[in-house]
């Protein structure tokens, strides 16, 4: 990362989507009837986590074990692959591209932050114009998935140090964060610049940067 650089922190489900993307994902991969068996098996911890009795990596792992357990790497990638481009663009709300649009107008490296696994959303934010994918990582065994996470699930405090693992010693000039829920709390609290959906207007945008480069292309610094 350059000295003095921007960056732009997203997270993903409910900031930039209007719904759970790794819901859809599942179901998309293993149909309707896989999924809702799935759902009956991993419902122990699904509801331990609505009643606080487990944490949400957990039962992440519990429902995507009771899922998509056993298939295999290529075909995983395959379909997410597809899932990026044919279902995720219609859960994305539009405002929000725009301003990751803007963002990267003015020249601000983009971080997208989210619990839900990179293996769909490196495919959506490589399009998307991204520049790194901060998420939950699966484990696979013998080309296939291991039913287990490869990753701290990326929600909450762990969000916040992916960042600065990110960052390492080149922390941003100015953090914009981006987020929707309880889970983004950490990495708002980190940033020069945080917006919460429904709490307040987007903040205005700092081209520093674009205006540096423009002053350093001019001979001006």
């Amino acid at each position: 990362m350059q000295p003095g650089r921007i960056v732009a922190a997203f997270d993903f489900d409910g900031t930039i989507t209007s719904t759970d993307s790794l819901r859809d994902f599942v179901r998309y991969a293993v149909g309707r009837g896989r999924f809702a068996a799935g759902v009956i098996r991993a419902s122990p911890w699904l509801l331990g986590l609505l009643a606080g009795a487990c944490d949400r990596g957990t039962a992440k792992a519990h429902f995507l074990a009771a899922t998509i357990d056993g298939m295999e790497q290529v075909r995983l990638e395959e379909l997410a692959r597809d899932f990026a481009v044919y279902r995720l663009p219609a859960m994305v709300r539009p405002e929000m591209l725009a301003r990751i649009a803007e963002h990267k107008r003015l020249g601000h490296r983009l971080v997208l932050v989210s619990a839900s696994p990179s293996l769909y959303l490196k495919h959506w934010a490589a399009s998307a114009g991204f520049d790194v994918v901060l998420a939950t990582e699966l484990a696979f065994r013998d080309e296939r998935f291991s039913g287990t996470l490869a990753s701290p699930n990326c929600w909450g405090p762990q969000k916040v140090q992916r960042l600065q693992s990110w960052f390492g010693n080149d922390p941003p000039h100015t953090l914009y964060a981006y987020g929707d829920s309880r889970g983004d709390r950490e990495m708002l609290a980190l940033a020069d610049h945080a917006w919460l959906r429904g709490a307040a207007e987007m903040p205005q945008l700092d081209d520093w940067p674009a205006k540096t480069t423009a002053g350093r292309s001019a001979g001006l610094s």
